[in-house]
Parts: C-alpha cells; structure tokens; sequence
C-alpha cells in the first residue's frame, strides 16, 4: 500500500493511503478527543468531539472518518475546533447526566467547558429501566454515541437485542417494539455495558452497591428477583 503526506499541526506525517486523521495524528502523539468512536465498534462521526480544521474545506472535519489525502494541513487545536469541542460538551451537559463518564469530565476540563452554559436546556429525562437480572438501562446518562447498539449488532454479537427509537429530540436507545429485554433477542453477553461511556448501562451488582444496598440486602433482592421470574415462567 502507497503512503501519503500530510501536515498535521505543523508536523510533516506520512501514513499508508486511506488512513483516518485520527491514525495520522496518532502517528505523531497528537491526541484528538473521542466520544462516540471506539475501536471495536464502527466509527460513524456522529459526536462531531473529533473534528479538525483542513485548509481549504469550509466546515470541521470528523478525524474518525475523514480520510488523509496528499497534501492536507490539519489543525487539530486551532480557535474553531477548540470552541465546538468546548460547545458540544456543554451542551451534551446541559440535557444528559455526565457524573459517571470519567472521560467526558476529563474533557471538560481540558476545554474549559461550563456545564451551566446551557441552563434553561430541557433535559433527557428518561426512566431507569431495571428488567433484568445483570445489568440496568439509565438512560438519563444516555449521549446516543451508538456504541452499545452497534456491539448489539455487527460489530460484536449479531444479536440486533438493542435499536434506536424516535425522531429528533425524542431519539433514544431502546429495543424493538419497546419490548423488556428478557424478551428480546438479547443473550446478556455485556458487550454493550463494556462499550457504554457514561455509566448509562450498568452492571446490576455495581448499580446496587453504589445505591449503598448491602450484600445481605442484595441477596434477598436476588431471591425476589429469582422468585418473581420462576413465578412468571410457570404461568
């Protein structure tokens, strides 16, 4: 495979042909944030938290998905990209729970981002869902990066269990046909908890300990779990 050359901050690269802005300035130790993107699952730009100014392209690029041609000059931190990473997070804090994404609190950080920008924003208020006896679904920490659907899907475990809902504002992640997901296709492999980076799908023990349930206390919860499902299975 040819390599190409590009610039990327000042910085001459030169990366095989097809490769993504984000592997060309992981080459050079530039580090370019993530929300969405994770390396097990498809990358879709759908965060826009990775974008990059190339000269000559009117609006910010998505590195994840953008493809290095001869010739680029990137910018990774210029003005532009600082303030709509800066933007998205705010807004993402303004409408979604982010106490449990360590990452997204690091970023915030990082880019100065203030959470209270967006005060009067309506939030995702979204139900706990508890169906199920190894993990729940709080979706009020839900920032749809489409992680959990596509390790769902065909990235990991081609069991289709999990799907996006609704239009616009009302998107959310959920099953088909809104069903609970013991009825679902879903073979609770974990994938989808392993991917999600905001604590929205939790492993039910660690959702139960961080509700200061004791272990006495799970137990007997785990018994009245097991005695409501055998009681359903024989009706």
């Amino acid at each position: 495979m040819d390599n190409i050359q590009l610039t990327i901050d000042g910085q001459v690269v030169q990366v095989p042909s097809g490769s993504t802005l984000m592997a060309a300035a992981r080459i050079i130790g530039v580090d370019i944030p993530l929300i969405c993107y994770h390396e097990l699952t498809t990358s879709e730009g759908i965060c826009r938290q990775c974008v990059v100014e190339v000269e000559g392209r009117r609006v910010l690029q998505p590195a994840c998905v953008t493809e290095a041609q001869p010739g680029m000059v990137v910018y990774t931190t210029s003005e532009r990209v600082i303030r709509s990473r800066r933007t998205i997070l705010e807004m993402l804090s303004a409408i979604v729970d982010l106490q449990d994404a360590p990452e997204l609190q690091r970023q915030m950080t990082t880019y100065e981002a203030n959470p209270e920008r967006f005060a009067e924003a309506e939030k995702r208020g979204q139900p706990l869902i508890d169906d199920n006896p190894f993990y729940v679904r709080d979706y009020h920490k839900c920032i749809q990066c489409w992680r959990c659907v596509q390790a769902c899907a065909n990235d990991l475990q081609f069991t289709y269990a999990l799907a996006i809902g609704g239009r616009g504002f009302n998107s959310h992640i959920t099953t088909f046909f809104e069903k609970p997901l013991p009825e679902t296709t879903c073979v609770f492999c974990g994938n989808c908890v392993a991917v999600c980076p905001t604590g929205a799908l939790k492993g039910k023990f660690e959702f139960l300990l961080e509700e200061e349930i004791t272990i006495s206390n799970l137990s007997d919860t785990n018994r009245n779990q097991k005695r409501v499902r055998d009681g359903n299975n024989s009706s």
